[in-house]
């Protein structure tokens, strides 16, 4: 089925415009918000600087120096549709499912989660699951469903093995707290985590929805293996729900007011959609009952989120930060009438389109990274210097807002730009990213599945705490390394050596100043270019500009 503007620009002339009408949705919207504030736009980014921040926001790293001399070289007038339909097509599928596996992976069980001891979680069943349904494009409610109602093993092997349980594996303690939390965070753009205790203070979110959605996993049960305490794992499975007060027809729970009083709760979605009401208006008085026989509460759950307009606007408000700095709120999951969006006209069209295409991540992708507001350069100017919100002020999106590398994206980066994964597995690669990003990962093993991170982004702390040989293999020069590579090649001159690091580093050329001062310490190191290139090197990956997103 057609989404309205699909519709609408299918009715007009032969030769209809390239850019999908999404996109130009996009530019209306945002072009009228610049103008209502009177600001101006900065001018466009260059083709370089563009085609990085695309391959960063895509498939999570920078582009190879031919990547990126093969789209500045490029002189159609539809470039950049062509690049985004290459990225999100079969030729780059593998790296494409892998970066919003890690993503996902983040979002759904944390960085931590699966990797510290005590985790039930299984992360690589996690990211199998994950990677098969980004390689498939799967529709965004389908994966939501299978997350939210998922039972089976965690980990992979398991005759019953599904890797969509690993999103409730950790989150079960408490009868459920952090599942409650967690699903309405992440799926419905509700932050309501402190509502378990009371009505919160600055909201309109009552104590008694919290314990209502609770309500829809209390048939949930973790099976735990305990035989092993070097090999923990869990399984998700549906019991009956007898209910706190021993009557499974009602299957009723208890909750404490802070005046100590206990009230009730049965299973009612956010928008005050009762079970029991719902089943009522077809014949039936089994809503409130925890008998799987009667009902499966979680599958009743994803139906709802799926048909609730919370769901695709919290994903198009995700989306939307990842690509563009800032969500239309902040925070991106704690959206509601408290915190209007900064352009909600455009957050609800986007979500009517996204529900439109039947849940199409990647057409969600491709409108937003196609638009004038993601193509513009990160420079600020007298006419949008106001437009800063990390000052506080509402994101009018009038440039392109600078913000640091993830500490994936710069592994993945320092791996292409210095070709020292070439030799490595899938599976090697997985593992020694790993193992270098837990050293920055700490779980707090609290209630809320606290984790903190003390990566900081500076490359110094990157380089030192990398593996070893890794390290040594991309930044010296030996034959097979990317030094090497470069300043054996007779073809180039000194200069176009230069240029080629500044090319794999930064995406772009080295200005006159920059390549006289490569000159001089060519000239101080007497000749020795192999030497020389080292100090350039590893200077250009200790800039700024190479672990920014510009």
């Amino acid at each position: 089925m057609l989404s309205p503007l699909s519709a609408l620009a299918a009715t007009r002339d032969a030769t209809p415009d390239p850019i999908p009408a999404q996109t130009r949705l996009i530019e209306q919207q945002v072009r009228a918000a610049w103008q209502d504030a009177g600001l101006a736009p900065s001018k466009a980014a260059t083709d370089a600087e563009w085609c990085r921040r695309v391959y960063l926001d895509l498939l999570g790293r920078i582009p190879s120096v031919d990547e990126l001399q093969q789209y500045t070289s490029d002189r159609s007038g539809d470039k950049q549709l062509k690049l985004v339909d290459r990225l999100l097509g079969d030729e780059y599928l593998a790296e494409f499912a892998r970066n919003w596996t890690t993503v996902w992976t983040n979002l759904l069980v944390g960085r931590t989660g699966g990797v510290d001891r005590n985790s039930l979680v299984d992360r690589s069943g996690m990211q199998q699951y994950l990677r098969r349904a980004f390689q498939k494009n799967k529709p965004y409610d389908q994966i939501m469903r299978e997350l939210v109602s998922a039972t089976g093993s965690c980990r992979p092997g398991d005759d019953d093995y599904n890797g969509a349980a690993n999103f409730l594996a950790d989150k079960m303690e408490e009868n459920g707290i952090q599942a409650t939390a967690k699903t309405s965070q992440i799926f419905l753009g509700m932050a309501v985590q402190c509502t378990q205790c009371h009505n919160h203070p600055f909201n309109e979110y009552k104590q008694n929805q919290f314990w209502e959605m609770n309500a829809f996993f209390r048939q949930t049960r973790i099976q735990r293996n305990q035989a092993d305490v070097n090999d923990r794992y869990a399984r998700i499975v549906d019991r009956d729900f007898a209910g706190e007060g021993g009557d499974p027809t009602k299957a009723e729970l208890y909750y404490e007011l802070r005046n100590g009083k206990l009230k009730v709760a049965y299973p009612v979605f956010v928008d005050g959609t009762s079970l029991a009401e719902l089943y009522a208006d077809q014949g039936e008085d089994f809503g409130d009952s925890g008998y799987l026989s009667d009902i499966n509460r979680r599958g009743e759950l994803a139906d709802l989120i799926a048909a609730s307009e919370l769901f695709p606007r919290a994903m198009v408000n995700r989306m939307w930060s990842h690509f563009f700095g800032y969500g239309f709120t902040k925070p991106v999951d704690d959206m509601g009438p408290h915190n209007s969006p900064s352009h909600p006209e455009l957050l609800g069209k986007l979500a009517d389109e996204f529900r439109g295409s039947s849940f199409n991540l990647k057409q969600l992708m491709r409108w937003m990274v196609l638009s004038e507001p993601y193509s513009l350069s990160s420079r600020v100017s007298r006419t949008n210097d106001s437009d800063d919100p990390a000052v506080g002020s509402r994101p009018m999106f009038s440039h392109f807002y600078l913000r640091q590398m993830q500490a994936e994206q710069l592994y993945e980066s320092l791996l292409v730009a210095t070709k020292a994964d070439e030799s490595l597995s899938y599976a090697q690669r997985e593992e020694m990213k790993q193992r270098w990003l837990a050293q920055f990962n700490t779980a707090f093993g609290n209630d809320e599945n606290g984790e903190a991170t003390t990566f900081n982004g500076s490359i110094p702390q990157a380089l030192m705490m990398m593996n070893g040989d890794l390290i040594r293999s991309a930044t010296e020069c030996k034959p097979g390394s990317f030094l090497h590579e470069v300043a054996m090649n007779d073809r180039l001159s000194n200069p176009q050596k230069i240029t080629q690091l500044y090319l794999a580093a930064l995406a772009r050329e080295p200005e006159r100043d920059e390549l006289a001062i490569s000159n001089k310490i060519l000239a101080a190191r007497g000749g020795e270019v192999p030497a020389a290139l080292q100090d350039v090197w590893w200077a250009l990956l200790n800039t700024n500009e190479f672990i920014l997103n510009h």
